[in-house]
């Protein structure tokens, strides 16, 4: 079954699609090295750069974006979801789909829709608030998955998120004092990292920038992605403050560090949970809530603080941060909650799904002919 087997994933647009849609590409051809993969995008999303770079095929499908209020854009979108379910559906011709996997967005929207009754669709849900792709998505699918309990969509069944192996397979003990000597920071003092994901996030960065002083005096070294648009002005002392605007390797900074403070994205709470890293979670102030949503399940368990953006300042990293980041002991304590928390091993489950789905269906074919 698996020799033939063609596998289009729809994960485009976002990085919170793209990374768990390469993550499961990568561990499909682990699992079924001969499965030809196919990436569904548009010409304006991430994937256009980080999909080729992975050397995975990539069709392109016009963009179906979803106003999320009623505005004069909605009168078009029926004509361009006619266009971009036939493009679709001309893809899936193409490489002779057996199975179509979503991750939610606009580009899983019209796959959804053009797949319905053909082929057999798996759903995956990363946000604690689905979207209307999945909603609508998940109402046909063979099968649905999602990162965490408590994310409502019918038939769920919770595998975690797909991450990149250099994240799930990281040792944080084994590669602390090599991150660390090559991050240019003191293998011996408690470090805090600061990061507001890939384009940065001001408020977290003016605050931490802020507390620099108390930090430094307390020996709490901080590496600091600031984003690669963000600067700041930091008066430090006592301890190294390391500030870069983007780390290639993000998985250096989680084995240097021993708490982190950043925004609560899907993805960055998988990656935290994965590899057992306490921190303090600061909730986008815009959109649908689902960042702080996200972070909550983690925050009951003992593996992270919570923190409104409008109240993050200096003065609350000094009461709150400092004190863990001061005691060892509280430290670990939070580091195994989240670690209990996590999925390590999510990109092979929802990989395995996928080819349950896919072997099913050609088996119940078969038996109907």
């Amino acid at each position: 079954m698996t020799e033939q087997l063609s596998v289009v994933l729809a994960g485009g647009g976002s990085a919170g699609h793209i990374s768990p849609a390469l993550a499961t590409a990568d561990a499909l051809r682990r699992l079924a090295p001969d499965v030809r993969l196919t990436m569904l995008g548009t010409e304006r999303g991430l994937e256009t750069r980080l999909v080729p770079a992975r050397g995975y095929d990539l069709r392109l499908i016009p963009p179906v974006p979803l106003p999320r209020k009623p505005t004069p854009q909605l009168l078009s979108v029926p004509a361009r979801v006619r266009v971009a379910v036939r493009e679709t559906r001309a893809v899936f011709a193409s490489v002779r789909a057996d199975v179509v996997v979503g991750f939610g967005g606009y580009v899983a929207f019209p796959a959804y829709l053009a797949a319905r009754g053909r082929i057999p669709i798996v759903v995956h849900e990363a946000n604690a608030r689905p979207g209307l792709a999945n909603k609508v998505g998940a109402r046909f699918a063979a099968a649905v998955a999602t990162a965490s309990p408590g994310i409502r969509l019918p038939r769920a069944q919770v595998l975690g998120l797909p991450l990149r192996r250099s994240v799930t397979e990281l040792d944080r003990a084994a590669r602390r004092d090599e991150a660390r000597k090559q991050l240019g920071l003191d293998p011996d003092r408690p470090t805090l990292l600061v990061t507001g994901g890939s384009q940065g996030a001001r408020s977290l960065n003016n605050a931490a920038a802020a507390a620099a002083p108390a930090l430094g005096a307390a020996g709490v070294q901080v590496l600091h992605v600031t984003g690669p648009k963000h600067t700041v002005e930091v008066t430090a002392g006592g301890a190294p403050y390391v500030v870069v605007g983007y780390l290639d390797e993000m998985e250096l900074g989680y084995a240097a560090a021993d708490f982190v403070l950043c925004r609560s994205g899907a993805n960055t709470c998988a990656e935290l949970t994965a590899v057992g890293l306490p921190a303090a979670y600061v909730p986008l102030p815009i959109g649908n809530g689902e960042q702080r949503l996200n972070a909550i399940p983690i925050i009951d368990a003992g593996g992270g603080l919570l923190v409104e953006d409008a109240g993050l300042s200096a003065d609350w990293i000094a009461a709150n941060v400092l004190p863990i980041m001061t005691d060892p002991e509280r430290c670990a304590a939070m580091s195994r909650a989240a670690a209990e928390f996590g999925h390590r091993d999510a990109d092979d489950a929802l990989a395995k799904l996928v080819l349950e789905v896919a072997t099913r269906t050609a088996q119940e074919q078969s038996r109907s002919r």
